[in-house]
């Protein structure tokens, strides 16, 4: 609530009257340092920092510094998206924007809740602050109660699926390139969709689903997988130019609009293949505790031999 507030009230702050503005040279070392963003960027790591060195003063086991390091890049990423020249280079190029939001979608939630931030970050806020947020994470509380219903498996995969495809719809996307506040808008629910998509696949704290099995985690990331090829050919392959905005901005180099398209839903279509990432390591972790199983099974049955 306090970044989305913070967001509101710095819109009328930055001085963008477009979404994205015409390009140059200039806009490869072009940083928009945005008011909003950062303020946000800051207020969470800075909570999550100071909850992370008291934890570890009490306790080192309890927060590692890969969580740390985790937590951080997820923030680093983005301040790439939105701040960089990743943001301005996507004024004029569709394939730039492809990149920009596969940040937003796939590097910065993931490893925002494989950060398992939720300890470091209640130790982070002051004593009034914690007590607030610790009641809205109470197993009777409305807020607990919505958030299971989204992060159950087939709705946060459909809330995922249909808002990235209803923003790559010509209306929509254009709409977004055309209008500040609807992109913004468009970003906030590219990351939360996005978190609420990896929920079910990392399940940090609060464990709201206790253990998710492994066969349906790698379903689900499997059917991700096939949705996010078809999206990236719909764009990629058709012969006529989907946004008409990228033929109004000047050119970057001599890519032309119809083979910026290609390649832009070609960055798409492959990144489908980054699910392959999780999906080996549920698999390495499944064939694993099968392991402890069998072994675990093994070892009684070699007592009860041998008591025999």
């Amino acid at each position: 609530m306090i970044a989305l507030l913070v967001l509101v009230v710095s819109w009328f702050w930055v001085g963008c009257v477009y979404a994205h503005a015409p390009t140059d040279s200039s806009l490869f070392t072009d940083w928009h340092w945005r008011l909003d963003v950062l303020l946000v960027l800051l207020f969470l790591g800075a909570t999550y920092v100071h909850g992370w060195l008291r934890l570890r003063q009490r306790a080192v086991s309890v927060s590692p510094w890969w969580q740390l390091i985790l937590y951080l890049a997820a923030l680093g990423s983005v301040l790439l998206a939105l701040i960089s020249p990743i943001d301005a280079l996507a004024s004029g190029l569709l394939s730039m924007h492809m990149a920009q939001h596969l940040l937003l979608l796939m590097i910065a939630p993931l490893f925002f809740l494989l950060a398992n931030p939720l300890a470091a970050f209640l130790w982070g806020l002051p004593g009034k602050g914690r007590q607030r947020v610790g009641r809205l994470l109470i197993r009777s509380s409305p807020f607990r109660r919505v958030l299971w219903a989204l992060t159950l498996l087939p709705v946060a995969w459909s809330l995922y699926v249909v808002d990235l495809w209803v923003w790559h719809h010509p209306l929509f996307y254009e709409l977004a390139l055309e209008n500040r506040m609807v992109h913004d808008i468009q970003h906030l629910l590219f990351f939360f969709t996005a978190l609420l998509f990896w929920w079910p696949v990392v399940n940090p704290a609060p464990r709201l689903h206790g253990a998710v099995s492994y066969g349906f985690r790698i379903v689900y990331l499997i059917a991700a997988t096939l949705q996010n090829t078809v999206l990236g050919m719909a764009i990629s392959l058709p012969e006529r130019v989907l946004y008409p905005f990228y033929e109004t901005v000047p050119r970057l180099r001599d890519l032309s609009p119809i083979n910026d398209q290609a390649l832009g839903g070609g960055i798409l279509w492959v990144s489908g293949h980054m699910y392959l990432i999780p999906i080996i390591v549920l698999v390495a972790r499944m064939l694993t505790r099968e392991e402890e199983i069998y072994g675990r099974a093994s070892s009684k049955e070699v007592l009860k031999r041998a008591k025999e």
